[in-house]
């Protein structure tokens, strides 16, 4: 009896003896796990929304790559599932179901069969060729298995391509062919050298029958010489060129109606410098589509002229046909399509092919557009206010964007189909690991259910948690960023703080998932410290004039918002005042190069592909519109601001021990700018260090073991000059 009694309470015991240790049994991330996360590039439903292809992108440690696969979900008859990959090449993005669904259309830089075959006669000369000299191809593979096949070759790259809304034509752009005497003859003039601008030439649109190809596939076609002049040792045999253009083809849509071809123009070198140079075309595909037929292969294709849709300063994205086949829905990255240039926030627009007239979707919406599609008749959107990113929905222009009900975090990249109502896209939060999500229709987003696992490890591990917090700003304006907390330790004082300040700047850090070399808040945080992530003036989420604020202060008013969130911070007692670090790349770079010139309060600084004047900035960057539009014009039109809003010229003040890392190929930001700091700061006797890495642009996207060295050494860096934060 007396043992029975005892029973209960001890069980009462054992469980508020093991309350505490049960909320430490998740292990912390190691930097191997942080680094071996899953992104998606892509996520593009099948048309009768009963299957999804999904591009993962994973670092391929072996190879030194990141690695793009394809993967497809399917939903069989019975309603149970399955995930397979599809490819395993590691090069392979952007498909494209064909509308009968019967072929996914994708691009690769995989070495093809007709390049292995020249191996084999050239011995082992192709086998050192440099994975950067394998061109982009258009590949076909069928969703009910098979290996994957191209149906383009030659050495151009394709830019963008299209299906047929019948599905029996692929178009494809690529730069405009040359023949073998074309290529020989500019060989034996100018040997290596590079005729920068001059030598550029614009693309070619082609057509090509997709029985023709299949065909050709089949056949297993043998190698052709090109003897001929007239023949083209770049062009695909049976692809017709339908259109040509003076500049680059980035983006072709067809229109559902299958009359019109709408292609995104960009420079041919693909640096912002004029506004015209982005603009949306059409083509009337009507005479075109009668050449296209079988019967007609060996007659002439007289090419269509392509007729400007769009003019005027903004930097035009993500073209989509609307349901009607009239009008073209589009995003802006930069710029403004209603006057002089100005940097405000992406909105959506459609214009009107017949009149060419733009019009703004939703213009009571004061955030930003992220991504949309185009959804019955109307458009879904994923859109940020502040620090959330969520899936709405709007009928017309005129009508407000509907929120749908669905869990607070970060919805990303929709995809819809017209044939169904379901909705697949990508969803994270701060303690939920990105993963691709499938919803029956907008109005159960809530139940839509995870159609991946990749990122399941993480689950798995004691995460930070995380929240917004907002401050007033000199002139009373509200600001606002977010905390992430290091596990175990939410709402916790007296922390030591990472400030970490994210790039664009016309982007925002809110309530989502990061884990790569860039959004390393997480791991940050794992490793003790508080980050806090400001959303300062610049940033989206917040009204164009919270953007444009930053105008023609494009360092000193971000940074006097970003030095008061510090100060709020430490005043509230959440941050502790000797133990401040700060960092960020690209403007977020800028920032941190700013910052360590107007304050000794942090003990160490973490600064990538920054610059700290504006002048050389402006002739390397490959966006030289925002920087000209920040600063107030061009340098010899703003010579003092140029001068003022420059870190290099205050580098006298600077105390804090500084690390450095840029690409060494990068435009965006040269690296010119990166070796001018730590020139300064060597002469001056800070301690620093530069590291650079080789083949890199400004994202880090070739080799993963770049981006985690990064990490590693620039949390070393914080711990040598601001202590370890957990006190080891």
């Amino acid at each position: 009896m007396r043992t029975q009694k005892l029973l209960p309470l001890l069980a009462l015991l054992t469980c508020i003896s093991l309350r505490p240790s049960q909320a430490q049994t998740k292990p912390k991330l190691t930097l191997d796990e942080f680094f071996n996360s899953v992104g998606f590039t892509a996520v593009e439903l099948s048309p009768d929304g009963n299957s999804v292809v999904i591009v993962t992108e994973r670092a391929d440690w072996d190879q030194q790559i990141f690695r793009h696969d394809l993967w497809l979900w399917r939903e069989r008859d019975d309603k149970s599932d399955s995930l397979i990959q599809l490819t395993q090449s590691g090069h392979d993005s952007e498909p494209k179901w064909s509308p009968d669904g019967k072929w996914i259309a994708f691009l690769s830089e995989r070495k093809s069969q007709k390049s292995d075959d020249s191996d084999d006669e050239k011995g082992s000369k192709s086998k050192a060729k440099d994975k950067d000299d394998e061109t982009t191809q258009l590949y076909l593979i069928s969703p009910n298995g098979g290996e994957a096949f191209a149906i383009t070759e030659g050495e151009e790259d394709v830019h963008a391509f299209a299906w047929s809304s019948d599905s029996q034509t692929i178009y494809f752009a690529t730069r405009q062919p040359w023949t073998k005497s074309q290529k020989d003859d500019y060989k034996k003039d100018w040997k290596d050298v590079v005729q920068y601008r001059t030598a550029e030439r614009g693309d070619t649109i082609f057509a090509m029958n997709l029985s023709i190809a299949l065909a050709r596939h089949r056949a297993a076609p043998t190698k052709v010489e090109n003897d001929s002049d007239k023949q083209t040792e770049d062009l695909t045999p049976g692809a017709r060129a339908i259109a040509s253009t003076p500049l680059r083809a980035d983006a072709l849509v067809t229109s559902p109606d299958g009359m019109k071809l709408a292609f995104l123009s960009n420079a041919i070198n693909q640096r912002q410098e004029k506004n015209e140079d982005v603009e949306l075309y059409v083509i009337d595909l009507a005479s075109v589509a009668r050449a296209l037929l079988p019967a007609n292969a060996g007659s002439e294709t007289k090419p269509a002229t392509p007729r400007r849709l769009t003019r005027n300063t903004a930097v035009e994205t993500h073209p989509r046909w609307a349901s009607d086949s009239r009008h073209i829905f589009f995003t802006v990255e930069i710029g403004d399509v209603s006057g002089p240039y100005r940097d405000i926030q992406p909105h959506l627009y459609w214009v009107n092919i017949d009149d060419a007239k733009v019009e703004q979707w939703a213009k009571d919406f004061t955030g930003q557009v992220a991504s949309f599609e185009s959804y019955g008749d109307g458009v879904v959107v994923t859109a940020r206010l502040g620090t959330e990113l969520q899936m709405y929905t709007a009928a017309n222009p005129s009508d407000s964007l509907h929120m749908l009900t669905g869990k607070k975090g970060s919805y990303e990249e929709p995809s819809v189909t017209p044939h169904s109502q379901r909705i697949a896209f990508q969803y994270s939060a701060l303690t939920q690991p990105a993963e691709i999500y499938l919803a029956d229709s907008a109005d159960k987003l809530n139940e839509a259910h995870s159609l991946t696992s990749f990122n399941k490890l993480f689950t798995e591990r004691d995460l930070p948690q995380g929240k917004p917090y907002q401050w007033k700003a000199e002139d009373g304006t509200t600001i606002e960023g977010m905390l992430i907390y290091p596990p175990g330790k939410f709402e916790a004082k007296h922390l030591p703080m990472f400030t970490l300040i994210h790039g664009g700047p016309a982007d925002a850090d809110g309530n989502h998932f990061g884990a790569d070399w860039y959004d390393w808040a997480t791991f940050a945080a794992t490793n003790g410290w508080l980050v806090f992530r400001p959303n300062y003036r610049g940033s989206t989420g917040y009204g164009d004039k919270f953007l444009m604020q930053i105008v023609p202060q494009i360092v000193s008013r971000p940074g006097k918002d970003i030095l008061e969130g510090v100060d709020a911070l430490v005043k509230d007692g959440i941050a502790d005042p000797d133990h401040l670090v700060v960092g960020g790349y690209s403007y977020g770079g800028y920032m941190t190069n700013w910052l360590i010139t107007q304050t000794t309060r942090f003990k160490a600084a973490v600064t990538g592909a920054g610059a700290v004047e504006h002048i050389g900035n402006w002739g390397n960057d490959d966006t030289t519109y925002d920087d000209a539009y920040f600063l107030g014009g061009r340098p010899w039109e703003a010579q003092q601001r140029y001068h003022d809003e420059a870190a290099i010229f205050q580098m006298d003040r600077v105390k804090t021990p500084t690390h450095m890392v840029a690409g060494a190929d990068d435009i965006r930001v040269a690296v010119l700018e990166d070796y001018l700091l730590e020139h300064a700061l060597y002469s001056l006797g800070i301690p620093n260090k530069l590291l650079i890495f080789p083949g890199e642009g400004h994202s880090l996207a070739k080799n993963p073991w770049h981006g985690k060295i990064k990490v590693r050494e620039e949390l070393k860096w914080l711990e040598k000059y601001c202590g370890s934060p957990t006190g080891n």
